[in-house]
């Protein structure tokens, strides 16, 4: 495992009440970071994922919904108050939209209200995050890591819109490289299957997805965690850059 001394330093995570974001947060924690940990004001998850953390290090709480323009803002804002400074956002936050994925035949099935969801969180919340710590990163020399998906690059993903969402995050990723260089790095992540209960995929698909892989297994948060800590503080010479985390996924 990559070890980092984070001490002095402060991220804001967000999505962080459970997975991907949980552990993110916990690992940055556990390297001496202060963490900013972004949840739904209504997830009972979060105050829960504070209270662990807590116990480990320094914690702050940053409610707000990323898919919200103006509690996208404020959420920021405040978590910037209380850090004093900001050295690596993390967007995590997103949304598969629905409990089960659509085949992609069934297009009646994808609805106005469903690319709406899934653009204002998983991509606009992107833009609104990075856009409102763009200053803060700029002042420290910080850096952005976004989480894409394999969905991004083979436009599969649980439903049209989460892969369009996803797609637009790479170009975020490398847009905002562009709008914040030399100061700001931006990078992403693209993992594939992740040991998780994000969507409920079918159970021939859960058993199946390690052997679909190369290295035949499922990603554990705490390992993607791995890899956005060494976007976020180290990879000094990466930069719009989006590295897929998928254990083979795409070449098999």
């Amino acid at each position: 495992m990559i070890s980092f001394d984070l001490k002095g330093k402060t991220a804001l995570v967000t999505g962080a009440a459970s997975g991907l974001g949980l552990a993110t947060a916990k690992m940055l924690v556990e390297s001496g970071a202060t963490v900013a940990l972004n949840f739904l004001p209504d997830d009972p998850r979060g105050p829960q994922a504070i209270k662990e953390l807590n116990s480990v290090g320094n914690v702050i709480a940053a409610p707000g919904n990323v898919g919200d323009a103006a509690s996208a803002e404020a959420m920021v804002s405040d978590a910037l108050s209380a850090l004093g400074r900001l050295d690596l956002l993390v967007n995590n936050a997103g949304t598969p939209g629905v409990r089960q994925p659509i085949p992609v035949e069934r297009l009646d099935l994808i609805t106005e209200e469903l690319w709406a969801t899934l653009l204002d969180v998983n991509l606009l919340g992107v833009f609104r995050c990075s856009k409102a710590a763009a200053p803060a990163l700029k002042a420290s020399n910080g850096s952005i890591v976004n989480v894409a998906s394999t969905a991004s690059f083979d436009g599969r993903g649980s439903t049209i819109p989460y892969a369009a969402a996803k797609t637009g995050v790479v170009t975020l990723t490398k847009n905002f490289a562009r709008a914040l260089a030399p100061e700001v790095r931006v990078n992403a992540i693209a993992p594939g299957f992740i040991d998780s209960n994000w969507i409920e995929w079918p159970e021939e698909v859960r058993r199946t997805s390690a052997e679909s892989t190369l290295l035949k297994r499922v990603a554990k948060p705490s390992e993607l965690a791995e890899v956005i800590l060494y976007l976020g503080f180290g990879a000094n010479t990466i930069t719009g850059f989006t590295v897929l985390a998928d254990n083979g996924l795409l070449l098999n």
